[in-house]
This record gives structure tokens, sequence and C-alpha cells, in this order.
């Protein structure tokens, strides 16, 4: 089993589709083909680094909402409006993301949407006395008169990376959202998450910070005079579905979304604190209760099914976002 890691730093956040097995017809393409090539990889990653860099310079989220999409655009633009009420004159603070050493992993796959991978070096843990890390920043296009946007941000050592299965020519595989030689088919993974956070059950989850630990620190949470509850809701369509790679040993790294909401209720007399992150994604008034609304991304390592020592699934890092908030 693959080690569990602690969730995404927040300074990571401050950066669709389905994949398909066989031969889906959608605008009369049935071959199977490489989702992109290497040099149309590249350019989606400079596209994106470009216009991630102008927006939160200006903290204007209209300047890169047309290279994001899925959790990692959710999150962007919320965090975009957010920072833009907070400090209208744009990021004093900003410093240029890099993504370079970039190495593409791009399956072969048949009609849209289609995807691709790149594992980039990023100029983020530089000389910080912290180990070395990867940014995978998943690519997805829609049509073929869409452009490429990212659609999930995954922040990862190198030994979390498995080895993926790649044909002769380079070309990754992707795994289907409902593969039954999977511990769990991507496509159950958000509703199977989402319930165990909420229950406990199903126990396919490895023990880790995104698992059983979350699930401790909301349980354990006290403070007097407030009352809290979480409501955790599966999301895994559209822009937010399930992506998967096949990795060489049989499993797969799969990417895959889910929505989170915590209720905070104060005793008669009491407010909940409002912060300016809040303040700025903040509908109605707060009274008494004060709900927030999370987006979340988990890439996770999923193993065959009946692998050896009855291994289960690993969530190797969670990038998560406050979306909106809501006051009663």
């Amino acid at each position: 089993m693959r080690p569990v890691r602690r969730t995404a730093l927040l300074a990571a956040a401050a950066v669709l589709g389905v994949t398909a097995s066989g031969c889906a017809t959608i605008h009369g393409e049935r071959a199977v083909v490489p989702a992109a090539t290497r040099a149309e990889a590249a350019r989606a990653l400079e596209t994106f680094t470009s216009a991630y860099n102008k927006a939160d310079r200006a903290y204007d989220p209209a300047l890169d909402a047309g290279v994001v999409t899925g959790p990692l655009g959710a999150i962007n633009q919320a965090g975009l409006r957010s920072r833009q009420k907070s400090s209208p004159g744009g990021n004093k603070n900003h410093r240029p993301l890099e993504l370079t050493d970039a190495t593409y992993i791009i399956p072969k796959k048949a009609g849209w949407p289609r995807w691709f991978v790149a594992n980039t070096d990023a100029n983020r843990d530089q000389g910080d006395g912290k180990p070395a890390t990867r940014w995978l920043v998943t690519f997805v296009r829609s049509g073929p008169d869409a452009v490429w946007r990212a659609a999930y941000l995954t922040v990862l050592p190198p030994s979390d990376i498995p080895e993926f299965d790649l044909d002769d020519d380079g070309w990754a595989k992707p795994v289907a959202v409902d593969d039954t030689e999977l511990a769990v088919a991507p496509g159950d993974l958000s509703k199977q998450y989402t319930r165990y956070l909420q229950t406990g059950a199903p126990d396919v989850f490895a023990p880790g910070p995104s698992t059983s630990q979350w699930r401790d620190v909301r349980r354990d949470t006290r403070r007097a005079g407030f009352s809290y509850q979480y409501l955790d809701q599966a999301l895994d369509t559209g822009a937010f579905a399930p992506l998967g790679l096949a990795a060489k040993d049989g499993g797969a790294l799969v990417f895959f979304s889910s929505k989170h909401f915590e209720r905070q209720t104060a005793a008669k007399g009491l407010r909940p604190p409002v912060n300016d992150d809040v303040a700025a994604l903040l509908t109605g008034e707060v009274g008494s209760s004060l709900t927030k609304e999370r987006i979340s991304s988990q890439t996770v390592y999923v193993p065959v099914r009946g692998a050896a020592g009855g291994a289960k699934v690993g969530v190797l890092n969670r990038l998560s976002g406050l979306t909106a908030a809501k006051g009663s």
C-alpha cells in the first residue's frame, strides 16, 4: 500500500471529463488516439501558467477563468474573488509561479473529452528545507473547438507517483469509470468517500489525515456556546468527473472531486465569527448560524481488487478551498 500523505498546502490552492474504455462516438470520432501531442501539452501548460500569474498578480479571476475548470477552477476562482475584495489593488507579494522540468502522461483514447497530466517541478519548495515535490496538473479539453483547461492540481513527493502503464510509444492507458478490476471503481470514489466521512463506512480507505484523522477532528471539535454540523456530497459529473490512469502494477492513480459543508450554530447571544476570507464570499446575514461550502479534489492510489494484504485506497493528496458561505 502506498503511503498516505498530508493535505496539500494552501499555497497550492492559490493556483472533466470521464475516462472511457472502448470506442465512444462523439463528433464521429472512433479512433483511439493520443489525447494530445507532447507539443500541444507543453503549449497548454505554458498558457495556463501565464494566465495564472496574470490573475494572481492582479487578483482578477477573469484573467484565468478561461484556462481552469472542475475543482481547481472552483477553488481558484473563489480564492481570487475573495482576495480581490480584501486587496483591490492586487497582490503586492506576487511571486510568479514557474512550472518546469515537465513530462507529460498522455492517455490514448477515443472521443471527447480528452485529457492529460503534466508532471512538473514548481518553484514553491526551493530553498525552504522541505522535501522536493512534483506538481501534477491535469488538463481537460471538452471538444474539438474547446481549449485545454486545468481541472486538477496535485502536489506529491516523487515516491508517491506510481509507474504508469505505457504502451511501446509511451502513451498512457486511461481507466474506465466502471473498472471492476480495481478495489473501487473510479466512478464510485466520490460517493464512497463522502459516505465514509459521514458514517465511517464503507471501510475501503486507508487511515490518514484525509480519512480517519479528518473524521476524528470533526467529531472532536468543541467550542463553548457553538455546535458544529458537517455534510459531505459526492461531486462526480461534468467538469468534476473522475479521471484515472492505469499503473504498471495493476492499480491506478485517480483524481476525483467532492463537496463539503460545515455549519456553525451559536447559542443565544453569540454570533459565529466571520474572517475576511469568509466575508468576501458571504451571502445573507450572519445571525445565529454560518454555513461554509468547500470544494475538494482528491488524488488517490487505488489498488487492484484482491491486492495482497487487503490494500485499501490511499489518499495521497487533498486540495480544498472555500467556495461559498451563507449566513442566517
